[in-house]
């Protein structure tokens, strides 16, 4: 079977990456910023010279360091999907949260290797925190120090600690799926999108729900995750690159009993 663990230098460029994005940034976070909405309408996906920036800026080092490597991005869209390496990137997850001040977005950046997930991170400039994974171990580094990511141990869904970044994200049987897991965990919140799925990663949250996320929503998120013990499938265990319905949990019996509540048609 081919070895897919990235190689330390790729490891190393999430750094450069990560910086470039957030030098794009920080100078537009908390400032009065024009803000466009994508959908138009009623509905609203938020976007700023912030997002096109940081991924703009991270397009351009992967054209000069590695200009074989495909790119898949929100912002403008994929380049050489059929690459053997593919960079999979969010410049903002949480544009909601970022133009309303509220420092729980992240930049996501994922790597996969033939359309598996092998490499992520979610960096936070602002905090200055970055949480890694390659699918088999995950690390974290900022302002409380170098460490190694763990998941923690939750044998029954009645201890557990659940995410979603809004209830309102689900609509009919979905929503009547993930009411039934709600009301079994001891504690449910919202919000704070990349932040929830690191958190799984650091051994806080136990299970995170959600619905309707593209690839660069998750793609970075799945090597963290994983890599500290945990699992992200799609609501019927599947793989969960591809975005849609995707749970992220610590433990394995907490994933089991999620899944099971989540059978759409039960």
């Amino acid at each position: 079977m081919t070895e897919l663990r990235p190689s330390e230098d790729l490891v190393a460029f999430l750094d450069r990456l990560a910086d470039a994005a957030g030098a794009a940034i920080l100078p537009h976070f908390r400032s009065r910023l024009a803000v466009e909405n994508k959908l138009g309408g009623a509905a609203f996906d938020p976007v700023t010279v912030a997002d096109r920036a940081a991924e703009a800026a991270m397009r351009t080092l992967i054209g000069a360091h590695h200009p074989d490597h495909g790119i898949l991005g929100e912002e403008y869209g994929s380049e050489r999907l059929d690459a053997e390496h593919v960079w999979v990137l969010d410049p903002i997850d949480g544009t909601r949260a970022f133009i309303s001040g509220l420092p729980v977005w992240g930049t996501l950046i994922g790597l996969t290797r033939g359309g598996t997930p092998t490499l992520g991170m979610m960096a936070q400039p602002f905090t200055g925190e970055r949480y890694v994974g390659d699918g088999r171990r995950a690390w974290y580094r900022g302002p409380d120090g170098d460490r190694a990511l763990t998941t923690r141990t939750c044998g029954g869904l009645e201890d557990a600690v659940l995410f979603t970044t809004s209830p309102h994200l689900f609509e009919g049987e979905e929503r009547t799926a993930y009411d039934r897991v709600e009301s079994r965990v001891r504690l449910a919140r919202y919000g704070v999108d990349c932040y929830a799925y690191c958190m799984v990663a650091a051994g806080f949250v136990d299970v995170v729900i959600e619905s309707g996320l593209q690839p660069y929503d998750i793609v970075a998120l799945i090597p963290v995750v994983e890599g500290a013990g945990g699992a992200v499938t799609s609501w019927t265990g599947g793989s969960a690159a591809e975005g849609g319905r995707v749970v992220a949990s610590g433990d394995a019996r907490i994933h089991d009993a999620v899944l099971r509540l989540l059978a759409l048609g039960d």
